[in-house]
């Protein structure tokens, strides 16, 4: 008999009941990113301010069974779906976040929805690792969950990254830089063909 090592956790879809582990392993994974430390540039106000961004991301889409965790929430792929969700009458960040923060989320959200391709794809919005569980290709699972998901539709697969190291990342798993942006930080919108 054969031991091939240790076994890959079971990828399973988020629920509420997760929200917590899912934020705590977001806020702590993009600490360092250039889009988050642009957004949230004060170190003190970062845990609270990334937290209150990645529940509001959370909580978007958590009903329509589009997160993928894995090692109970420390590594997790947020997918939008083709049909976005319809927008609620408030912006439920606004309660959360300083208005000059924000201001910038508006900002860089605007830029990078201008720039996404037209037609239908399935949107990998976050996909981040608790620094506790990194190097496993945790990652590399939970995104994998999401792609079949776009394959199974037929559709394509997009992300945006703004971390100049994860667009080699990102070709080694297949996908292709097909627009760059420069305002409000340089951005890479990248695509895997459906």
């Amino acid at each position: 008999m054969t031991d091939l090592g240790p076994r890959q956790p079971e990828i399973t879809v988020a629920t509420p009941a997760d929200r917590g582990r899912v934020v705590g392993s977001l806020v702590a994974a993009f600490a360092g990113d250039p889009v988050l430390t642009h957004l949230f540039p004060d170190p003190a106000g970062y845990p609270r301010h990334a937290a209150a961004f990645f529940g509001h991301l959370f909580d978007k889409r958590v009903g329509r069974r589009t997160i993928w965790t894995i090692g109970g929430g420390a590594s997790v792929a947020i997918w939008e779906p083709p049909t976005p969700p319809e927008p609620g009458p408030v912006d439920p960040l606004a309660a959360h976040l300083p208005a000059d923060a924000l201001a910038r989320v508006h900002a860089y959200d605007e830029a990078v929805h201008a720039a996404l391709p037209d037609g239908p794809f399935w949107y990998l919005g976050v996909l981040g690792t608790h620094p506790a569980s990194a190097g496993r290709r945790w990652g590399h699972a939970v995104m994998r969950a999401g792609l079949r998901r776009a394959a199974a539709d037929g559709l394509p697969a997009v992300l945006e990254t703004s971390n100049p190291a994860n667009v080699e990342i990102y070709r080694r798993a297949g996908w292709q830089v097909v627009r760059e942006i420069a305002e409000p930080l340089p951005t890479w919108i990248m695509q895997q063909p459906g």
